[in-house]
């Protein structure tokens, strides 16, 4: 593990990754077991990676925890998701806090349960001030909601002579989006080998690195984040110029 810590370069970290944490269900399943111990277990795979993020030096953290879509699940999968929702954010504020980190969310929260929308205030607020990291949570979260939103906002202000249309641009989209205050991302990690975006950050990963891997959520840990880092650094990133123009 040292090895792999030695070959990252602390000055070429991603400022932002993002990472789609799939595979809890299936890795239950191999286990011979239900699939709420799946993501049970898959919680302390987050604690593991967001501790070694802020170690690391990474300042943007965004975890896909519940889209839009998981509403669709059988109910008691959700009830199930739910509490344990407010369970993992009733044990990690200690860490959080020591570890200086500010929680935040996207999404449509108020879709959750009155109870999970108390405690996630709470821990908003309690972390406000933290500075080192910004871990941000996806919940009832869906990336075309999230642009339907922006859109509606910025016609309501053109119609209201807020702004003007011909101002409308990248840096106005932005800022109508619920990640305005945080930086596109550089690197987009999706655990368990599905290819597939699954309606997260359309627009924010418009030039981020993919990376796949077939590791499952629940297996996925500090070695699997390093390599990761690593394959982000050994990668060319572009921006639509060419080699000989980036060098």
């Amino acid at each position: 593990m040292e090895k792999l810590l030695d070959k990252i370069n602390k000055d070429q970290l991603p400022k932002h990754v993002a990472i789609i944490m799939d595979g809890n269900g299936r890795w239950a399943k191999q286990q011979g077991l239900m699939r709420t111990v799946g993501h049970e277990n898959g919680s302390k795979s987050v604690r593991v990676v967001v501790e070694t993020c802020a170690k690391l030096g990474i300042e943007n953290l965004t975890l896909y925890a519940f889209s839009t879509e998981n509403w669709n699940r059988p109910k008691i999968e959700v009830a199930i998701l739910m509490k344990l929702l407010i369970n993992s954010l009733k044990s990690e504020v200690k860490s959080l806090i020591e570890n200086d980190i500010k929680l935040l969310t996207i999404g449509n929260i108020e879709r959750l349960p009155k109870s999970a929308r108390k405690k996630l205030l709470e821990v908003k607020e309690k972390t406000a001030s933290n500075k080192r990291m910004t871990l941000t949570i996806a919940l009832s979260y869906g990336s075309r909601e999230e642009i339907i939103h922006a859109i509606k906002n910025i016609s309501s202000k053109v119609k209201n002579n807020v702004i003007s249309i011909d101002s409308i641009d990248e840096s106005i989209i932005n800022q109508h989006l619920y990640t305005r205050n945080l930086p596109d991302v550089d690197l987009l990690i999706r655990t368990s080998g599905e290819h597939r975006i699954s309606n997260f950050l359309l627009w924010q990963i418009a030039y981020a690195e993919l990376l796949i891997t077939q590791v499952l959520w629940p297996d996925f840990g500090e070695v699997d984040l390093y390599e990761a880092i690593i394959s982000y650094q050994n990668r060319e990133r572009r921006f639509g110029k060419t080699s000989e123009q980036i060098k």
